[in-house]
């Protein structure tokens, strides 16, 4: 099974060299134990843009769809057998990037 391990940020800290380190081990292990799809971080939502096209002329907004306090700041997609897999290892990303950790499956 597939699932999306959200990183949530909310600034109130940096990511440090050991929060870094640490990121590295856990994505080494994904590799080593053949769990690793694709992991990444991406920018803050201030860099955004909002495309809708579901009717009419397009419109390009610039900014989040969503102006909250935390947001998405990165993410890894792994293979698991099952959700309590799953939701060990998402426990583990947690405490290599110091951050919480939104666990979703794919559907399919």
């Amino acid at each position: 099974m597939r699932f999306l391990l959200n990183v949530i940020d909310d600034r109130s800290s940096s990511a440090t060299d050991d929060e870094g380190a640490a990121i590295d081990a856990f994505n080494d292990r994904l590799v080593a134990e053949g769990r690793w799809v694709l992991a990444a971080g991406v920018a803050h939502p201030a860099d955004s843009t909002v495309v809708d096209a579901r009717s009419g002329e397009p419109t390009v907004t610039p900014g989040p769809v969503n102006d909250t306090a935390e947001w998405v700041a990165g993410f890894w997609i792994i293979d698991a057998a099952d959700v309590d897999t799953a939701r060990d290892l998402a426990i583990e990303g947690s405490r290599a990037c110091g951050r919480r950790v939104e666990l979703r499956p794919f559907l399919g």
